[in-house]
């Protein structure tokens, strides 16, 4: 059984969509990834797949870019914060960056969030990410093909 039921990738960059799918599904931690292109997009997937929020394809982790068009991370983050909570999932949400400036730093500190890293995604920086928030659950060792 995978460690996490579903994940949710929201980032406007396919190239990184398709790497973080690639890594994730060599890690085995999940069985199900839905990508959303950017925030509304996103919105629109948790409303189809956490009806009802006990549904095993409601992401139970959502990895966030900072920078979309339409609707970016923290407006995702404004609009998600003012669903009904019945229709929100009980959910890990950590926000992907590229930059470490201090002045989006300050930005994500405000946020509804768990936690951010910067991006690319990698090995390591997953099962830190799984100890700290998902720690009855180990990603399975690589399978070198």
């Amino acid at each position: 059984m995978a460690a996490i039921s579903c994940i949710l990738l929201v980032d406007d960059d396919d190239t990184t969509n398709f790497l973080n799918q690639a890594l994730l599904k060599r890690m085995a931690i999940t069985d199900t990834i839905l990508v959303a292109g950017n925030g509304q997009e996103a919105l629109v997937l948790l409303r189809t797949h956490c009806a009802p929020v006990a549904s095993p394809s409601c992401p139970a982790l959502i990895l966030l870019d900072m920078k979309m068009p339409l609707m970016n991370g923290s407006e995702f983050l404004q609009a998600y914060t003012q669903r009904p909570p019945t229709e929100n999932p009980a959910v890990v949400i950590i926000m992907l960056t590229t930059s470490l400036n201090p002045k989006d730093v300050e930005q994500m500190q405000g946020l509804p969030i768990n936690g951010y890293l910067t991006k690319p995604l990698t090995r390591d920086k997953i099962n830190q990410l799984l100890l700290e928030h998902f720690p009855a659950t180990q990603a399975r060792p690589q399978r070198d093909h």
